[in-house]
């Protein structure tokens, strides 16, 4: 039986959590759906990754006006997809921060991944016709940038290229807690379809260097304690190295698009096939495993079209 495309068959709705993982620090997770990280500063808060649409990101805001009536001050995004930056308009932040490559990739591929986004997972679009537009920062920064929320110092960094060449996490020192955005995910697929695989790992090392007593992760529940953070760290680089190499493989060999996706399954099923968003997941990291391998530096534009095309060509 073919299965249905991406994810446009789950339409079960998530139960939310909101957990405290440091003083004033809070993870919104959702059963696997894309998680948002709460910092709360001084006099204001940060917001980390927006969610879909305005309407999901009334959510957050739901969630953190339990516990605080400050203003949210900033919006950060890890990355520039469409399923974390969409509902940025909600907050009524007055700062939009992300990296240059970030704000770079919105204009290169911005609405291209909208459109491609949107048709992969519906669910997560809830009342699309909320979005006023492309989400755009109003702040960027190359590698490094310090946002002082009174005594809380957050430190925004580019550690290196993993889940997209643009990725950036959020450093509390304070509280020894990161938020990763999806360069770290808990028991649920990573998605590579626009990642660097070689280059994942060290970013993973260059994470674990910090030594976190707590990471927001991307996707997943939020981890706590030095247990669950380098099991997750460890889970997520498993994941990555397990798709990447049986592809590399074959490309060394001469082999087809078809033989490394065959190869890869056999790889990574008996491991990962329980995880959220693995079958979704898989044509898009073969795809651009495939391409890595070959030594295309820069991961082709996802379309709409594309997508069905190399649904169809994999999963169908």
């Amino acid at each position: 039986m073919t299965k249905a495309f991406a994810s446009t068959g789950d339409m079960e709705k998530k139960t939310i959590s909101f957990t405290e993982i440091g003083p004033d620090l809070y993870a919104f997770t959702a059963e696997g759906d894309p998680n948002t990280g709460v910092i709360i500063g001084d006099d204001s808060v940060m917001v980390m990754d927006a969610q879909a649409t305005p309407v999901m990101a009334n959510l957050v805001i739901e969630k953190v006006r339990e516990v605080t009536d400050k203003p949210i001050k900033y919006v950060t995004l890890s990355h520039y997809h469409a399923v974390r930056v969409l509902g940025a308009s909600a907050y009524n932040a007055s700062e939009i921060i992300a990296s240059e490559k970030c704000q770079a990739m919105i204009y290169e591929r911005g609405q291209e991944d909208w459109d491609s986004e949107y048709g992969r997972f519906p669910r997560l679009f809830e009342a699309a016709d909320s979005i006023p537009g492309l989400t755009w920062p109003t702040m960027t920064f190359k590698d490094r940038m310090t946002v002082n929320m009174g005594k809380r110092r957050v430190e925004l960094m580019h550690l290196g290229r993993a889940h997209t060449a643009g990725d950036i996490v959020a450093w509390v020192p304070d509280a020894g807690v990161m938020f990763t955005g999806d360069i770290v995910e808990y028991h649920s697929a990573c998605y590579c379809g626009d990642g660097h695989f070689k280059d994942w790992g060290n970013t993973l090392d260059a994470i674990k260097a910090f030594n976190p007593d707590a990471i927001a992760p991307g996707r997943g529940d939020a981890l706590v304690g030095d247990k669950m953070v380098n099991a997750a760290i460890e889970n997520t680089r498993d994941f990555v190295e397990s798709t990447y190499r049986p592809i590399e493989r074959v490309v060394a060999r001469g082999g087809s698009l078809k033989e490394a996706w065959d190869a890869c399954r056999a790889e990574c099923d008996p491991k990962f096939k329980d995880y959220a968003i693995y079958e979704h997941c898989l044509p898009f990291n073969v795809a651009r495993a495939f391409d890595e391998a070959r030594g295309i530096d820069t991961p082709r534009i996802w379309t709409a079209e594309r997508d069905r095309e190399m649904w169809a060509q994999l999963q169908g």
